[in-house]
């Protein structure tokens, strides 16, 4: 693009951004029932995919026949399989609750950027899938606080409709809220999109379900969307990171210790330290609860994560936070420590997928100097990253079914910044303090 040409656009974008819309979205709309069906069967159920390290892809499926297999075949034309993979299974007993066997398997090495047609348990539907690029561009999906009502419905309409490679979600996945079989429904639901491009999740408060004496957190979560946390090194599902192209993604837990003592922060001091950003210049964060929030819900609650964990962040040179909890989306500025700041992150809110619970209208009144825009809608966003240096974000919400593009805007890395070099330096010295 002509440099002036390119400027100019972008300055035309970031004015046409307003602090607040007026814009009121209609009350939520009814959940999706689904067809109850109780027979055995060993054909794959709520198939979804996501990536397990470089150049390979994890492939879950579900099957109410116990004796099913977990085999993947695969091969880059239809129909015909000149690879296979075997996997793993899991299941899991919630109260009354039996889940069917839960097969995870790796399949590769994969070619980048190529479409791979591929079979599990050696019966039933043949799937698609398109591996991501290995360099720029690079477009990621982003919608959080999915659920299973008729708006998640026109939000994964709309996802389906956008040129994205990955998808990212920060949290609240199913909304089952203790009744398992939602958690097989939305397997059902999201199968479409998730069985062909990968899906990258984290954990919200709804995927809880701990039952104090008798249940654990995260049971049902943890068997059913496993993700990379192995291949990164680190000890729980709840915390991982990848790479995609030229950019590093970290997904962080809300919901599980992250003081200075606990596992999850010491995994993401290392993991940060290990980034080289001349291979990927890109760092993205998600996580559940925002910590940049002017809406009236969920004040406060992000603020000792925040406390333990944004030095890090801000010493990274981490680009683009997500975050999901508050059913509404806002985008702040680069911000750090409460302010703005040319060095710190720019922190997106992107609850809004669908939920049943509807939206958090009421937000805080005069806006901070950080928060740029913010509506209460449903609605999905599109994070197109060009090259190392400039990436484009588009919220879009539904509108009554249309996608309208709402919000957008260029954001620059920090990594072609003058900032990285003085972060390399606290991130060092942090690294070195016990």
């Amino acid at each position: 693009m002509n440099l002036k040409l390119f400027l100019l656009t972008a300055a035309v974008l970031v004015a046409a951004s307003c602090a607040t819309s007026d814009y009121v979205r209609p009350p939520p709309r009814k959940a999706i029932h689904f067809p109850w069906d109780a027979k055995a069967s060993p054909d794959p159920t709520q198939v979804h995919i996501s990536l397990a390290g470089p150049k390979h892809m994890r492939i879950t499926w579900v099957t109410t026949d116990k004796h099913s297999p977990s085999t993947v075949e695969y091969g880059t034309s239809s129909n015909n399989y000149t690879s296979k993979a075997e996997g793993e299974t899991t299941s899991y007993t919630y109260l009354l609750y039996s889940s069917g066997k839960i097969h995870h398997t790796v399949i590769g090495p994969l070619e980048d950027n190529t479409i791979y047609f591929y079979r599990c348990g050696g019966q039933g539907p043949q799937f698609q899938l398109k591996t991501p690029p290995s360099q720029f561009p690079i477009t990621f999906a982003v919608a959080g606080d999915l659920g299973q009502t008729e708006w998640t419905k026109s939000t994964l309409d709309h996802i389906d409709q956008c040129k994205y490679d990955v998808h990212l979600l920060p949290g609240d996945l199913s909304y089952a809220d203790y009744m398992q079989k939602k958690w097989d429904t939305f397997g059902e639901l999201v199968q479409p999109l998730a069985s062909a491009r990968p899906w990258m999740v984290t954990q919200g408060n709804h995927e809880k379900e701990n039952i104090p004496l008798l249940k654990d957190s995260f049971v049902a979560y943890n068997s059913r969307w496993k993700m990379p946390y192995e291949e990164s090194n680190s000890v729980s599902n709840l915390y991982y990171s990848f790479d995609v192209a030229g950019v590093h993604t970290v997904m962080l837990g809300s919901y599980t210790d992250y003081d200075q003592s606990s596992d999850q922060y010491r995994w993401l001091k290392a993991d940060l330290s290990k980034v080289d950003r001349e291979r990927t210049p890109w760092i993205l964060v998600l996580f559940h609860v925002p910590w940049y929030n002017t809406n009236e819900a969920h004040q406060g609650e992000g603020d000792e994560m925040m406390s333990a964990m944004e030095p890090l962040l801000y010493a990274a040179g981490v680009d683009v936070v997500f975050a999901g909890h508050v059913h509404a989306y806002e985008r702040s500025k680069r911000v750090f420590n409460g302010k703005s700041d040319p060095c710190g992150a720019v922190h997106i809110t992107i609850g809004d997928g669908g939920n049943r619970e509807g939206l958090a209208h009421w937000y805080k009144k005069p806006h901070p100097d950080w928060s740029v825009f913010r509506e209460a809608s449903f609605g999905h966003g599109e994070l197109n990253i060009v090259n190392s240096s400039h990436a484009f974000w588009s919220w879009h919400r539904n509108d009554d079914d249309e996608p309208v593009k709402s919000d957008q805007v260029w954001i620059t890395s920090l990594s072609g910044s003058g900032c990285l070099a003085k972060k390399d330096y606290e991130l060092r010295k942090m690294l070195l303090e016990p």
